[in-house]
């Protein structure tokens, strides 16, 4: 018998990969793939990132610490990146920021907007943390120019939707 948890971890794990693959497939400017993608399941690494956010609280701001606690309730943690990418696209001369740039980083957001979706259409209770990004970046558990952290859960209530900043 494969008890309820058990069921909670594989399902939670299935869907981080699923998610990996949205991103993955999501269109790109020019057809140039930039995304980096990564997993983590496991406690220890799930309490080492959430330990790096709260110190990170100091500098960042204190939603870094609230976001923390979310990473430490989370049954997993994707990370999105991207990769800043010659696109060879010309600057509009309107455009305050050069066009490779925005269109990277617009990249990360449908690859975001797609690994959410496939979550949210699996059941999974998802968040996109710029916290949980940055704290891993500068970890180095990810090799990107951007990156976001998508906390994963599986719980009666979703832990992402009430929160609270820490007293």
């Amino acid at each position: 018998m494969i008890t309820e948890q058990e069921a909670f971890k594989k399902a939670v794990e299935t869907v981080a990969s699923l998610m990996l693959a949205s991103a993955k497939t999501a269109p790109k400017a020019r057809g140039i793939d930039n995304i980096v993608s990564a997993i983590i399941t496991e406690k220890q690494e799930l309490e080492a990132l959430a330990g790096y956010m709260k110190k990170l609280a100091g500098k960042y701001g204190m939603f870094f610490e609230r976001d923390a606690e979310n990473v430490l309730n989370s049954d997993a943690v994707v990370l999105i990146g991207c990769k800043i990418t010659g696109l060879n696209l010309a600057k509009p001369e309107k455009w305050v920021l050069d066009a490779d740039t925005v269109n990277s980083i617009v990249n990360l957001g449908i690859a975001l907007g797609s690994a959410v979706k496939t979550a949210s259409l699996l059941n999974i209770d998802n968040r996109i943390m710029y916290s949980i990004g940055v704290a891993a970046q500068e970890l180095g558990l990810i090799d990107a120019d951007i990156v976001y952290g998508i906390p994963l859960s599986v719980k009666g209530k979703n832990i992402y939707f009430d929160r609270k900043f820490p007293k």
